[in-house]
């Protein structure tokens, strides 16, 4: 069984080395140190709105964690209800470590957090042609037919 945990200081490196896999494969390969540093700093930041859960292979040191799995949400108000909704931003299974089930662990996690802290909703996006998470976001919720509309302004 995988460990799925919040992410603490110890996790720094094996988040790091599987976020720049993530941010090759999604079109951010030139991500700035600076950028990568505030953003682990918002994680471990408890008053910031954003968390990192990671899945730990459990055969790994305790003091050099391997991190296979990160899922980056962000804890947000909701205009229907009174409760916190949560925005799953990023979802990465390290490719060595698919097809064992790690995918589905984390969301089943994710979802216990979110019943555990009271949030209506647990919702994301993928992208149309990213068939394999389709294939196991599609056995675990139901999928919305919203169209997203976006003007970068960066």
């Amino acid at each position: 069984m995988i460990d799925i945990l919040h992410a603490e200081p110890k996790h720094r490196s094996g988040w790091e080395q599987l976020w720049r896999q993530y941010i090759v494969k999604f079109g951010a390969p030139d991500m700035p140190d600076d950028v990568i540093d505030g953003l682990w700093h918002r994680i471990l930041d408890p008053d910031h709105a954003m968390q990192a859960w990671l899945a730990i292979d459990p055969e790994s040191q305790a003091d050099a964690p391997t991190v296979i799995g990160l899922a980056h949400l962000i804890i947000h108000p909701h205009t229907f209800s009174l409760s916190n909704v949560a925005y799953l931003e990023d979802f990465w299974v390290s490719a060595d470590q698919r097809g064992r089930g790690i995918g589905g662990q984390m969301m089943t996690a994710l979802q216990a957090q979110a019943k555990q802290q009271d949030w209506a909703r647990l919702y994301w996006l993928t992208g149309d042609d990213n068939d394999g998470a389709q294939r196991l976001y599609d056995r675990l919720a139901k999928r919305d037919h919203s169209v997203l509309y976006k003007i970068d302004t960066v």
